[in-house]
């Protein structure tokens, strides 16, 4: 079948904002819990404790966020909860009160869609949770409820929250705060669908969907795509699916996923024995052992051959999330290891994203400490910053950053080098990923152009030789890396 995926998401540059962790409204818009006993902003984050965090808050960041090229939003879930992170969900039509509700969330909307801003939002559609009306019916009025069959429930009574006890239904990941749906149900499905359509009529410009690789009930995935597409053909479905996905990207279900096969070999070629095991074992995506330039090479090479080139340039790639730690804690605070990263990154085909706070050097480990609150601007890395903001533009700048073929030129040693090429737009990206500089040599045949200017990084190149023997030659500082055009 003929792949087709929303042109926008191949311009664009995402941030992702956990709501209650970036910004509180200065405004004094809240009526509702104006005065709540919020954790201190700058305190360590708990698992269960409230920063306040809302979405006037980040009506009132925009003009940061535009200035540092932001053009697409994908925020954690927003809608009501009795959790910081929101993906236990109460109700799918409401956005949560304590983030200023749905008058908030339109408003916020309008005004991201003046700015030419997308807003992409959370799909936690396997499992809701106890507070959700459907399951708090079945708490009540036990077998009696006509929501029975909307859950996976085994017997009675139901424990929803004494663990001494068996749970009797099933919660995801053997959680009984988050009742799993039972997806083969009709009347489950044709609510799920409702959801979706509701806030794409609503102005959302896409989906983000929670552990859809849960939900196993044949052709599910495919109905959501053709009546979310019905409603808005340009509307950007992304899956978070951490390991090979060419099961769900076959262009019949999502435009693409989480791309935590390019984040893993990133880390492990730019952070390589820098990498704090502590941070990452366990976590599926597996950013270790180290790698060096040719292995590097060989697992890009395979990621790029993995899913058609529509699907590479809509997948949203990223170094962190919510769910992992900081690449900055990853790397034990080796600052070069990030930096040679964001640059693989915003070089890369695909939409970049940005977890909130990485732009300016915000540290985090495991969960709930990757969820800090998003600091004061005393506290930011202002070299961080300033190559975010240089390499975003780079991005805007030049259409083969985005959209251009992308060729692996020489892997050796620490060494790594690529071009983007879009017609007559060639761009070379190399990085010294080694601990002493290092010398390459490309032969003018490996290049469609001479690349004549430096447009990132201080590296020194100069052609050498004559016709057929002549080569750029790239001299590379120890833990840097550049682009030239």
């Amino acid at each position: 079948m003929q792949v087709q995926t929303p042109d926008w998401v191949k311009h664009a540059v995402f941030y992702q904002i956990f709501p209650d962790r970036f910004a509180r409204s200065q405004q004094p818009r809240k009526r509702l819990l104006r005065s709540a006993s919020w954790e201190a902003w700058d305190d360590m984050p708990t698992l269960q404790g409230y920063k306040g965090g809302d979405l006037w808050g980040v009506m009132e960041q925009l003009d940061y966020l535009q200035d540092l090229g932001i053009n697409a939003i994908y925020f954690t879930p927003i809608f009501q909860s009795a959790s910081n992170h929101r993906y236990h969900t109460h109700d799918y039509y409401q956005v949560d009160p304590m983030l200023g509700g749905n008058p908030a969330f339109k408003e916020l909307l309008e005004v991201c869609h003046q700015r030419n801003l997308k807003v992409v939002l959370d799909g936690v559609f396997n499992h809701s949770s106890r507070g959700f009306f459907f399951f708090h019916d079945i708490l009540e009025n036990g077998p009696y409820s006509p929501w029975v069959d909307w859950f996976k429930i085994e017997g009675w009574p139901l424990s929803p929250y004494n663990g001494e006890f068996p749970a009797n239904y099933v919660g995801w990941a053997g959680n009984r705060a988050l009742p799993v749906f039972n997806h083969d149900n009709p009347e489950v499905q044709e609510y799920i669908m409702e959801v979706a359509e509701y806030w794409i009529k609503f102005g959302i410009d896409g989906w983000r969907l929670d552990v859809p690789f849960e939900i196993k009930t044949p052709g599910f995935w495919q109905e959501f795509r053709s009546r979310v597409k019905a409603i808005n053909p340009d509307a950007y479905i992304v899956g978070e699916v951490w390991e090979d996905a060419r099961e769900w990207l076959d262009g019949s279900q999502f435009d693409g996923v989480m791309n935590y096969l390019f984040a893993a070999p990133t880390i492990a070629f730019t952070a390589g024995d820098r990498v704090d095991m502590e941070q990452v074992q366990d976590r599926s995506y597996q950013p270790y052992p180290p790698l060096f330039a040719a292995e590097y090479a060989a697992k890009i090479q395979e990621l790029l051959q993995l899913y058609p080139w529509e699907i590479q340039l809509t997948q949203l790639n990223l170094l962190a999330s919510h769910d992992t730690a900081r690449l900055i804690s990853i790397a034990g605070g080796d600052r070069a290891s990030v930096e040679l990263a964001t640059l693989l990154l915003f070089t890369f085909p695909g939409a970049p994203s940005i977890y909130y706070g990485d732009e300016v050097g915000l540290p985090g480990r495991l969960d709930p400490d990757s969820r800090r609150g998003f600091p004061m601007e005393a506290h930011w890395e202002r070299d961080v910053l300033d190559y975010h903001r240089q390499l975003i533009a780079l991005r805007h700048a030049h259409p083969a950053l985005r959209t251009g073929s992308y060729q692996v030129l020489y892997a050796q040693g620490a060494a790594y080098v690529f071009a983007r090429v879009l017609g007559t737009e060639e761009l070379l990206v190399a990085v010294n990923v080694g601990t002493a500089a290092t010398e390459i040599n490309l032969v003018a045949a490996q290049l469609h152009s001479e690349p004549k200017q430096l447009l990132y990084g201080n590296a020194n190149a100069e052609w050498i030789g004559e016709r057929e023997s002549r080569c750029l030659q790239l001299s590379l500082p120890a833990r840097t890396g550049c682009i030239l055009i």
